[in-house]
């Protein structure tokens, strides 16, 4: 069963920098689409999930969100079955709660990050709160 498991959220002031990690267990399969997400308060439908950035693991092709390119970076420690979201000169816009997903197997992320529903497992989330 898989199982994913983020962590790293807090409180910032607006310019700050935050780490979230994600850390996954579980796979059948070698190579996997992971992403990242998130809900802002408000937002209850999971239609309103928003993606921030994705990364396939074969390859490590990554694909950012225009409202985060530049500041956000997606990576991976496959040794330690991790994918991590750096965040820098955070605003404001970026509080929400962000979540972990994984599509497993896969061949590619590309259709994933065109069709969130592609994305077989979820995390629980870890909320991100910048102040100004």
């Amino acid at each position: 069963q898989v199982q994913l498991v983020e962590s790293g959220g807090g409180s910032v002031q607006a310019g700050g920098s935050l780490r979230l990690s994600c850390t996954a267990s579980g796979y059948t399969y070698s190579k996997q689409c992971m992403g990242w997400f998130r809900q802002a308060v408000g937002n209850e439908s999971e239609r309103e999930r928003e993606r921030v950035a994705a990364i396939y693991t074969g390859s490590g092709q990554t694909y950012y969100a225009d409202s985060v390119k530049g500041r956000f970076s997606i990576s991976l420690d496959d040794a330690k079955n991790k994918v991590y979201l750096q965040m820098n000169n955070l605003k404001p816009e970026d509080t929400a709660m962000y979540y972990c997903a994984v599509r497993s197997p896969a061949s590619g992320c590309y259709n994933s990050w065109l069709n969130r529903n592609r994305f077989d497992d979820w995390g629980q989330g870890t909320q991100v709160t910048v102040s100004s």
